[in-house]
């Protein structure tokens, strides 16, 4: 059951993946200007005059209304006059961001519902390790420190929105995904019986180590490459997309040109595996998700930016980071291969 649980966490945190790379194709990022509520919601507005200061109406603490482009927070639960009274409003502060878009606002929010889903089944998963703490404390250990990464996670969530979507910040938060897609998958490894015709070489494990980094390094610049498009975005609007990469910066050449280099290391790793039998047969599953991987980023540039090419672009290379620990996980797990006489 604990296992079953681990990779239903390891999918869901996937999904809020998925999730997060449309709020930020669709540019949702700031659909809900408060956390963790929805302007002052659970369950959030669908239309403008939702938030808009309404007379005779009975408001609850917190909520949020729109008055002259600035959001006012109900300061506590009171019901309204004929007119709009400042002094039962707080304005907020944590930044000036006060747009409403129901389609931004409910991306925004499903993200955020797909987070707390899988907060949920990884503090479950948390609560279920404790079966194992006489065979491997670890497993207990590495559960729990999950459930508080995913609280930091959604600080980080937090401070994204605060900060009207920092480019640093997004990245933080993106890398602190893969931190616990990385521990999820040692988990998996943790609970897995080792039975697999697996064989371990040190060149091998080195290589995938650097192909390792190279794909986090190549996530980080593709952050930073994003930034540029939303720049562009806001400077030209969604529907001059042909317009995005008329002018890239040195970022998006270096990002472009490293895809090279991460494709001859992981096609060395591809034959390395076949010519020595060492029987990791997620390789191939490797170099389909990086041939996937240039193609989308060739789609976003040579088509324009086609609908869905960025946030699978995203997602594809999220999976090959996670299939590749996996693998060197694997790996450090193996027995060396016996020389033959």
């Amino acid at each position: 059951m604990y296992r079953k649980l681990v990779k239903l966490s390891l999918a869901l945190v996937y999904l809020v993946i998925i999730a997060g790379a449309l709020v930020r194709m669709t540019g949702s990022g700031m659909g809900c200007p408060d956390w963790p509520k929805c302007f002052g919601y659970y369950i959030p507005p669908t239309e403008v005059s939702e938030i808009e200061f309404k007379s005779e109406h009975d408001y609850e603490k917190g909520q949020v209304i729109i008055v002259d482009e600035a959001l006012q927070v109900a300061a506590t639960d009171f019901r309204s006059g004929d007119t709009y009274n400042p002094s039962n409003w707080n304005t907020y502060t944590k930044h000036d961001y006060a747009i409403f878009n129901p389609w931004h606002t409910w991306v925004e929010y499903l993200n955020r519902l797909a987070g707390a889903l899988a907060g949920i089944v990884i503090l479950i998963m948390a609560a279920l390790s404790f079966s194992k703490w006489k065979i491997k404390k670890r497993i207990t250990l590495l559960s729990w420190l999950t459930v508080f990464l995913m609280g930091f996670q959604a600080w980080l969530g937090a401070t994204v929105v605060y900060s009207v979507l920092s480019p640093v910040k997004i990245t933080v938060h993106m890398l602190m995904a893969l931190v616990i897609v990385a521990i999820l998958l040692y988990l998996m490894q943790l609970t897995t019986l080792n039975t697999s015709s697996k064989f371990k070489n040190k060149a091998f494990q080195s290589l995938m180590f650097f192909a390792i980094i190279f794909t986090l390094i190549q996530i980080t610049s593709g952050t930073q490459v994003r930034q540029l498009i939303d720049e562009q975005i806001k400077l030209l609007g969604y529907g001059t997309n042909q317009q995005w990469l008329e002018n890239p910066s040195l970022t998006f050449y270096v990002h472009r040109s490293f895809s090279i280099l991460i494709l001859l290391v992981n096609l060395l790793l591809w034959r390395q595996n076949k010519k020595l039998s060492l029987g990791f047969n997620k390789m191939n599953w490797i170099i389909g998700l990086i041939f996937a991987e240039i193609l989308t980023g060739m789609a976003m540039y040579y088509l324009d930016f086609p609908v869905l090419s960025q946030p699978l672009h995203l997602v594809i290379a999220t999976l090959l980071f996670g299939f590749q620990f996996y693998i060197l996980l694997e790996v450090l797990r193996a027995p060396k291969k016996a020389k033959s006489l």
